[in-house]
């Protein structure tokens, strides 16, 4: 895709959320897909000053659960948690959505855009969900279903579609403004989108590890496209 940005016109700064403990080895992947949709990325954990004004877009990355005091849910013993990042992040969320700028959320990151707007997760996911097929892989070997009629068949078809899985919690109340844009074979949600704008998709999976594959490039080239615009 041939990018309309006029000559001299900076590109897309997007602000790219990342675990303190983990993010050197995650951060390098997501601003080399970011580079290739056309935009710049900075790098915030929660040791970091973070400022939505200063930035375009944001990206929500993956690692630490998400912990339940902040939607009432009950202390999993395995979980592993960092308030500072639930409590960055969650302003993030909030300020993007709020100036109008576009959010996507990857694997914790679309249980946070989840949660900043009121819903609420299953910690132990596949306990409820026992049809689904538990992996912990980046490759491309959990089987899942895009919904018709969303911004994520939009931007990657409806085929049934072959992604990674590292997740152990997931979506279980919807928050209001939010609809499910796929579900794994066994019911499970795998992506979450906003229904009206601003732009905001949330995805269980990393298309960050997928960079080979056209439909997991589209995620990043829309966000940069909708910061641009």
């Amino acid at each position: 895709m041939q990018h309309t940005k006029k000559p001299g016109t900076p590109k897309p700064c997007i602000g790219v959320t990342v675990s303190a403990r983990t993010g050197w080895r995650v951060f390098p992947f997501m601003a080399l897909n970011v580079w290739l949709a056309g935009g710049t990325a900075i790098r915030w954990d929660s040791r970091k000053q973070a400022d939505m004004t200063a930035v375009d877009g944001l990206i929500v990355g993956g690692g630490d659960d998400i912990s339940p005091e902040l939607y009432k849910g009950e202390l999993v013993a395995s979980a592993r948690l960092d308030p500072k990042r639930d409590a960055l992040e969650r302003r993030l969320v909030l300020e993007a959505f709020a100036a109008g700028k576009p959010v996507l959320g990857i694997c914790r990151g679309a249980q946070m855009i989840n949660i900043a707007q009121g819903g609420n997760l299953h910690q132990r996911a596949y306990d409820h969900y026992t049809d689904s097929r538990y992996l912990r892989t980046i490759l491309p070997r959990k089987s899942i279903i895009v919904a018709a009629g969303t911004t994520l068949a939009a931007l990657a078809g409806t085929q049934p579609m072959r992604v990674n899985a590292l997740h152990t919690q997931a979506v279980d109340r919807l928050a209001d403004g939010l609809r499910i844009a796929a579900r794994d074979e066994g019911g499970m949600v795998q992506a979450v989108e906003r229904a009206a704008p601003p732009f905001a998709i949330g995805v269980q999976w990393h298309p960050e590890y997928l960079i080979y594959a056209r439909r997991q490039r589209a995620l990043f080239r829309a966000l940069v496209e909708a910061a641009r615009a």
